[in-house]
């Protein structure tokens, strides 16, 4: 390949594919078990949570007009006991994700850097170390976030968005079909931001490698730099990369913003609508509502569209995670083009004389150094 420079951007050789997610689970399958207590753990947790918009409604409905101070202790201390194993329940998953995560993270780490280890000469005299290092640095920590907290969040939040329609059904069909009016609208949005958005973060990775490549350049080659009194044109050439990569950075960071205030818009939108509506029929002869219904109902909403709202959120972090595990996954990828003959021995022992012949070096193949 032709050399790489700091100021040349990288192009990936193959597309992204489901192949290099199915590798990623790879690292996360021998934690299968773990990670699957955890989701139990949760999923118990948001299943009792469900109950509390009901004892909003039965104390609305019943016990605030029976004048019940009973029941509205019950409730009161059932929704006590809720948010206590709750919070016991998150706490739980923090501690264990965040483990989880960065094992995986070493994992990934400990795979190209050991496969780095075998490249030939030609891989590091093609590429900045600086891009190098970016690679095994900075984008396998970028996937953290993604492993500790999206692919659990996103389970549960799946499972979550399940219960939430069966109770909201269960309450009132006419709202419901109403509150998911919105939803169509939201599938447009992502639509329309997908493939701007996983090419910015492409672009921001280049920029970052880019601007990560000077800088090793810069250090290593400090000496060179005060000798020949070069300060103020590497300045210039570091302030052009880290505002390349800075209108990059922002221009991904701008479809990702994107997409959560458009989840905001729609739900605010469509809860306005429910309220108008859940008015109307209350204050309807037949009286087809009841409040302690609309309360209960409203509750529903929010938790309806907060889970949506995080698997935007994931949606986002994916897409930068699949810019970074690209480039991964391609210097995992990278062939070994030194390898031991299938038929080789050890080597005897060596007596210390090194002889040459017809020994030719370049840095390049059409120019010669040593002839």
């Amino acid at each position: 390949m032709a050399r790489n420079t700091y100021d040349t951007d990288e192009v990936l050789e193959d597309s992204f594919d489901l192949g290099q997610l199915k590798r990623l689970a790879g690292y996360i399958s021998p934690y299968k078990k773990k990670m699957a207590g955890i989701i139990v753990l949760m999923l118990t947790s948001s299943a009792f949570t469900m109950a509390i918009p009901i004892f909003l409604q039965m104390i609305m409905d019943n016990s605030i007009p029976d004048k019940d101070m009973r029941s509205i202790g019950i409730y009161s201390g059932l929704t006590l006991l809720i948010a206590l194993y709750s919070g016991l329940s998150l706490r739980i998953k923090i501690k264990t994700m965040s483990v989880i995560g960065q094992n995986i993270v070493y994992d990934i780490r400990r795979d190209i850097f050991k496969h780095l280890q075998e490249l030939p000469f030609s891989y590091y005299d093609d590429r900045p170390h600086g891009k190098i290092q970016v690679r095994v640095v900075n984008y396998v920590n970028s996937l953290s976030d993604l492993l500790s907290n999206g692919i659990i969040n996103t389970f549960t939040d799946l499972c979550n968005l399940i219960f939430i329609l069966i109770f909201m059904f269960a309450l009132d069909v006419r709202l419901t079909l109403v509150c998911l009016c919105g939803l169509p609208v939201l599938v447009l949005v992502i639509i329309f931001i997908k493939k701007q958005q996983r090419k910015a973060w492409q672009i921001q990775s280049n920029k970052q490698s880019n601007l990560n490549a000077y800088i090793a350049e810069s250090i290593n080659g400090i000496r060179v730099t005060q000798s020949f009194v070069r300060e103020r044109e590497n300045t210039g050439i570091f302030n052009r990369l880290s505002a390349t990569y800075r209108s990059a950075w922002m221009r991904a960071v701008t479809y990702n913003f994107t997409m959560g205030p458009c989840v905001d818009i729609i739900s605010t939108v469509t809860t306005a609508f429910l309220y108008v509506l859940g008015v109307k029929m209350i204050l309807a002869p037949d009286i087809t509502l009841t409040v302690g219904v609309l309360v209960a109902f409203t509750a529903y909403i929010g938790r309806f569209w907060a889970p949506i709202n995080t698997l935007a959120g994931f949606y986002n972090s994916l897409l930068t995670a699949i810019s970074y595990l690209e480039r991964i996954f391609e210097t995992i990828d990278e062939p070994v083009k030194v390898k031991d003959a299938p038929d080789a021995v050890p080597m005897p022992p060596v007596k210390g004389e090194v002889e040459f012949r017809h020994v030719t070096f370049g840095y390049e193949p059409e120019q010669k150094i040593l002839d």
